[in-house]
């Protein structure tokens, strides 16, 4: 009797990054995730590949030919794929067959994700937990006013003669010290490059973090952010373990006369900052084109970098500001600036050399693309085959989370 082998669709724990773009990618439901790992249900799972482009580490591009499915809580004890789920040598069909054809499909079905045609080749994967590369404290200052609810930093980390090239636009995992409650090291978390690609501090070896300290979660309740405590809370000289850097597709476009329509909230104005401080050192060279920005916050003491933001020239940067509870200002929400600048925003999104990017909290995602469907939708234009075309293109980057 010949025994009858499955396909099993997997995560590899040691190459996840825990950005989540696989969960939310999925359509079936099939992905789920604890306090550790990402795993796949395998009963749920159907091969479409919705989530293997979007994974910027690859460790969703994982399968086994297996004898018994392993199970969800099989599953989320791993640190590593144990050596028995490896494919028999005797395997009817090899695996990698099975993955070209996937990504194939997937490809075709949707369109793969791809960076801007000017944009800098990017550097991934240099370094990972089991090789991270060490950096340095130089700097970190709190963003937000004392008295904010949001305690947010801007975090230096210096790599002295540790190679580390980043991009605007590209994202480092940090490793934080320690052990969770079974006993396991801390896995990676993910953080935006808030600096351009020569450095925080110009034509040095360094980047920079912008950070929120996690003391809530989503819903209210107290959590303990570990990595984020851990960022907030390093002082002068302190080291930090860092993989990456990581990101291939959300990238800043290099060619003179490129334009930017930015939208952001909180955090999300890391990769912002990166791009717009990129354009800003090279203004004298007249290379850059249009940018607008819409950024959003609680007000003004908690959004970070607002000194700053102001004091940038008209010339470089158009910026709209909103404020969900300002004292004496009605509410705002990014949605409702770009409504407001429609006239703005349709003729950016009508030029072919726009490049848009959306960074924030998740839920902030699906009041944009209304407001944008909105603003297209009143001037006779079609937001899907507009979205569409520019995603084609490398012109549509959202990153949320």
């Amino acid at each position: 009797m010949t025994a009858t082998l499955a396909r099993q669709h997997l995560i590899d724990p040691e190459v996840c990054i825990r950005c989540n773009t696989c969960e939310a990618a999925c359509p079936r439901d099939a992905i789920t995730h604890d306090a550790r790992n990402y795993v796949v249900r395998f009963e749920r799972c159907n091969h479409c590949g919705d989530c293997l482009t979007p994974c910027p580490t690859g460790a969703i591009d994982t399968w086994r030919q297996v004898l018994q499915p392993f199970t969800l809580d099989e599953q989320l004890r791993w640190d590593t794929i144990p050596s028995d789920a490896a494919p028999p040598e005797n395997a009817d069909s090899p695996v990698d067959d099975d993955v070209a054809a996937l990504t194939t499909r997937a490809t075709a079905a949707s369109g793969p994700v791809t960076p801007p045609w000017s944009a800098a080749h990017p550097y991934v994967g240099l370094y990972t937990a089991e090789r991270p590369a060490v950096a340095t404290v130089t700097g970190n200052f709190r963003l937000t006013a004392d008295d904010a609810d949001s305690d947010l930093r801007h975090i230096v980390l210096d790599f002295g003669r540790v190679a580390f090239p980043v991009l605007e636009g590209q994202t480092i995992g940090v490793l934080p010290p320690g052990v969770d409650r079974a006993g396991r090291p801390h896995h990676v978390r993910l953080y935006s490059v808030a600096s351009p690609r020569d450095g925080e501090r110009a034509r040095h070896n360094n980047l920079a973090l912008t950070v929120k300290r996690v003391t809530r979660d989503r819903e209210g309740h107290p959590v303990y952010g570990v990595a984020s405590n851990h960022l907030c809370d390093l002082t002068l000289g302190s080291q930090v373990r860092v993989t990456g850097p990581w990101g291939d597709t959300f990238l800043m476009p290099n060619h003179p006369g490129a334009k930017l329509l930015l939208i952001c909230t909180g955090t999300g104005a890391a990769p912002m900052r990166a791009m717009t401080e990129r354009r800003r050192r090279r203004m004298a060279l007249n290379e850059g084109g249009e940018i607008l920005l819409f950024f959003g916050a609680r007000g003004p003491h908690e959004l970070p970098y607002h000194g700053p933001l102001m004091r940038l020239p008209r010339a470089l940067i158009d910026v709209e500001l909103a404020f969900s509870r300002a004292p004496g200002r009605p509410k705002e929400y990014v949605q409702d600036r770009v409504r407001a600048r429609g006239d703005d925003v349709a003729r950016l999104l009508a030029d072919d050399d726009t490049f848009l990017y959306v960074c924030g909290h998740k839920a902030m995602e699906a009041g944009v693309l209304e407001a944008l469907a909105d603003v297209c939708r009143a001037r006779g234009v079609s937001w899907d085959a507009r979205r569409e075309a520019m995603r084609a293109e490398g012109r549509l980057h959202m990153e949320t989370y």
